[in-house]
């Protein structure tokens, strides 16, 4: 039977569709075009004067792996806290989370889960998967209802990899490597953190920029880009390589970003959490925005794309791969505390709690600086709303942030909040831009569905995946991308009036390149001398994922 949403306005930038009034079929799980026979027309939800939208996509959010469960340990104050704030609560209405919430910065696979599809997100992708940690992500994303997942697995401070570069390996060889990687850990793109830092951090290197050479391997992040985005482009990976910069939150690190836009050589790449990257050094505090500096860059680089990675003021922790810088900024732990821990010859991984505070000098400034980006950068395409999960905010912030963006008076008061210092080295006021519900529609569903390459997703075109919100359109936009009124997964109504009403379980999506097998030989040997799993429990099989109903994979297709 058929499901049919009527006189909705509908924002589908997929299909140039800017608030236009039309109705949807919905038919096993999809989007189809009208029926010949209303007959068949089983239910239908008048949106008159309802806002339509694909259902949200966050294409960066920390939401599986080892670091997120070391990251929900660290805090166990703000968890009682919250767990008493919910017994002596007499206010049974479902909670809007705001950023001066007291909820725990991370929270569990399950409630991660039902409190996106509360937002009207219905995916959301892991962007640091360890590949020795692959199958505990999977398995924890696995228990995430509601939402579809995916995540791109971290290369490149690896020591097979770094091998392979130093021993001049051909660029062959580097691409089947990588694809055998993205077939084990079941990953739909390739990230790279602080290329050969976190490696260099091993040999007690403390900084490495761009064209610094690793002591141990005589090799330098340059070249680790220059492999890894061809690797990526050659394998027709629809997703372009994640790049986390070298020398994250480094006053003057926005030279390094600069620089990294041309290691590129003009291939694809996304540059993730770039608010973190883009910071000079002028003042008397030595520390000021860069923003203009990079959207000048990323407005003239056609083939870089970026996300923001938002702070916001409130308690979060910070969980990242990159322990060169963790460990740098253990320091500044609030509570005074984190954990930086070296995994295999892979990686590491560094969580920091940490507190953004508005009267703080440097605080304030990256919280505008952020803004700054978001409203300088000229196409909405190519950069997307992010917080870095929970690195700048938790993601609960979305709607906050999404107001700030679209209502300029709003933006304002915040800033006046600020502190006056760091007041006086932004230029936030002057921006007048205020996006569009069109241009968030890009930002959040279609821009985000065509980065990853997911064609049937972040749009509202026949054959779509039937995920839809729908919201009540409000002059406050928080309040409206808060508690959407409906909201579909796979064509069936699982959020009513901002609270879940039945419990479903999302896809995985995966990118399988082919590859020669016959790197396994060599893949083999490396196993069985320098690592403590066996190169046969590394491989995870589509059935550990799809286990139980849960976690249907859908391969990605390669880019035409």
């Amino acid at each position: 039977m058929i499901t049919l949403l009527k006189n909705g306005r509908i924002y589908d930038p997929a299909h140039v569709k800017d608030g236009v009034v039309e109705d949807i079929y919905i038919h096993q799980g999809r989007i189809v075009p009208k029926p010949m026979d209303e007959a068949k027309i089983s239910q239908t939800y008048d949106l008159k004067g309802k806002v339509v939208m694909a259902g949200a996509i966050d294409m960066h959010s920390h939401i599986g792996g080892g670091k997120m469960n070391i990251a929900r340990m660290m805090l166990p104050e703000y968890q009682q806290k919250q767990l008493q704030e919910i017994k002596n609560s007499t206010d049974h209405e479902v909670h809007i989370c705001t950023p001066h919430c007291s909820h725990h910065a991370v929270p569990s696979a399950t409630d991660t889960g039902f409190r996106y599809i509360e937002m009207g997100y219905t995916a959301a992708f892991e962007p640091a998967i360890l590949p020795a940690n692959a199958r505990q992500a999977h398995l924890e994303m696995g228990d995430t209802p509601m939402i579809d997942k995916g995540g791109y697995a971290m290369l490149g401070n690896d020591d097979y990899f770094l091998r392979l570069i130093s021993q001049k390996a051909d660029q062959k060889t580097i691409n089947d490597y990588v694809a055998w990687i993205l077939h084990a850990t079941q990953a739909i793109g390739i990230k790279v953190v602080n290329p050969g830092g976190i490696n260099a951090f091993k040999f007690n290197q403390r900084k490495q920029d761009l064209d610094e050479n690793n002591v141990h391997y005589q090799v330098s992040p340059r070249e680790i880009l220059q492999r890894l985005s061809r690797a990526v482009h050659e394998l027709g990976i629809a997703k372009p390589l994640h790049v986390h910069c070298n020398n994250l939150g480094v006053a003057g690190n926005f030279e390094t970003t600069l620089n990294t836009m041309g290691a590129s050589d003009g291939l694809p790449m996304h540059l993730t959490h770039i608010q973190f990257h883009s910071y000079g050094t002028e003042g008397d505090k030595k520390f000021s925005s860069a923003a203009a500096q990079i959207a000048e860059a990323l407005n003239k680089n056609k083939h870089i794309t970026a996300d923001v990675g938002q702070i916001l003021f409130n308690q979060t922790v910070t969980a990242s791969g990159d322990t060169m810088m963790q460990h740098l900024n253990a320091k500044h732990a609030n509570p005074k505390k984190s954990v930086i821990m070296d995994i295999e010859c892979d990686a590491g991984c560094g969580v920091v709690p940490f507190k953004y505070r508005d009267q703080n000098y440097v605080n304030a400034l990256q919280w505008a600086i952020g803004l700054e980006l978001f409203l300088s950068v000229e196409d909405p395409w190519r950069i997307f709303l992010t917080t870095d999960h929970p690195n700048g905010a938790p993601f609960t912030s979305y709607p906050h942030l999404i107001r700030l963006l679209m209502d300029k008076t709003f933006r304002n008061d915040a800033f006046a909040k600020l502190n006056l210092d760091a007041q006086a080295m932004s230029n936030l006021t002057s921006l007048e831009r205020e996006y569009t519900l069109y241009e968030i529609a890009i930002m959040t569903r279609a821009g985000a569905a065509k980065l990853i390459g997911l064609n049937d997703c972040g749009h509202l075109g026949f054959g779509a995946q039937a995920d839809i919100t729908v919201y009540t359109d409000q002059p406050d936009r928080e309040a409206m991308f808060a508690k959407p009124d409906y909201v579909f997964k796979n064509g069936e109504l699982v959020v009513k009036d901002g609270k879940v009403s039945k419990v479903v379980w999302g896809a995985t999506h995966t990118a399988k390149p082919s590859f020669d097998t016959t790197i396994e030989k060599d893949l083999q040997s490396y196993f069985d001398k320098y690592l403590t799993m066996q190169v046969g429990n590394f491989k995870i099989a589509d059935d550990e994922i799809s286990d139980d109903g849960r976690g249907k994979i859908i391969t990605n297709q390669k880019k035409s």
